[in-house]
């Protein structure tokens, strides 16, 4: 398979054809942690971000709010093709997919997811969970079939079992965690790159270089850090249910961030803010 050029959004409508002919966002909003209840945080996000001109919203099993973000699109008003859905799965089954899908669609109160993800292989049974996504795939429930937190070890175990090549492989990624030859495999295999926690959730915020960076610029340091990941061509999902922060992590596409200083970005030492199934060895 030929290397995939790597695309940079330009704007808040950018868009990339992933390897299966669907077209995903570049930007979005992250849902992890975004409290749920009706009328909570994680409703008015969704409702705020997409009156504001995002057009993805990244959800989980896991995160426990599905429902949430399904009522913030529906109050949105607006059209279920304008807004892109990701899901994930949390513990792994074929039969578990299934039933999990299917309650997770309920929750969302829509038709069809645009991306499901198998949320990490730390609970083995990769194949035949990413078999029954497919099958979900052939019925129309979901657009596109992808993975997450997988290293390459994993990434190799479903080529080996003979299975259609991931869209989307899900990864903690800035600065501090770069996860270079990760990311080097997937774009020569046609796996598009998404990155989340691109704020490091908010850990390293003071750090002195990036405070330097970032006044230089005169931008916040969640600014440049999202930036960061759109030089690099990653879909990005900074998570907030602030609507203040919202606007302000959208306002990183008229401007960049030098050669000098993403080599200085570039330079930082390894450090996750999260897990790390990347490293687990693959179990099939």
């Amino acid at each position: 398979m030929t290397k995939r050029m790597v695309s940079i959004a330009t704007d808040i409508t950018s868009r990339l054809t992933l390897n299966d002919g669907v077209c995903m966002p570049m930007f979005g909003l992250g849902m992890y942690e975004a409290s749920s209840g009706s009328g909570g945080v994680a409703e008015k996000a969704v409702q705020y971000a997409l009156s504001k001109g995002y057009q993805l919203i990244d959800t989980a099993e896991f995160y426990g709010n599905e429902a949430d973000v399904g009522m913030g699109i529906k109050k949105s008003g607006f059209d279920r093709k304008d807004v892109f859905v990701v899901t994930k799965l949390w513990d792994n089954g074929y039969s578990r997919c299934k039933k999990i899908f299917n309650r997770s669609l309920k929750m969302l109160d829509l038709q069809y997811v645009d991306l499901y993800l198998i949320h990490s292989p730390s609970s083995g049974q990769v194949v035949e969970t990413y078999k029954a996504m497919l099958e979900l795939k052939q019925e129309g429930l979901v657009r596109s079939v992808g993975v997450s937190n997988f290293g390459v070890q994993h990434l190799e175990g479903l080529e080996s079992a003979g299975l259609p090549t991931p869209s989307v492989n899900q990864i903690e990624l800035h600065p501090w965690q770069q996860k270079s030859e990760i990311v080097k495999y997937c774009r020569e295999k046609g796996i598009t790159v998404m990155g989340y926690s691109p704020l490091v959730k908010g850990q390293r915020f003071d750090d002195p270089t990036l405070v330097k960076i970032a006044n230089k610029y005169n931008k916040s340091t969640a600014q440049i850090l999202i930036r960061w990941s759109i030089q690099h061509g990653f879909i990005t999902i900074p998570k907030s249910g602030k609507p203040n922060r919202i606007d302000e992590n959208m306002k990183v596409f008229d401007w960049s961030i030098a050669d000098d200083d993403m080599a200085v970005l570039n330079s930082f030492p390894d450090k996750s803010c999260t897990w790390n199934p990347c490293k687990m060895p693959w179990t099939g």
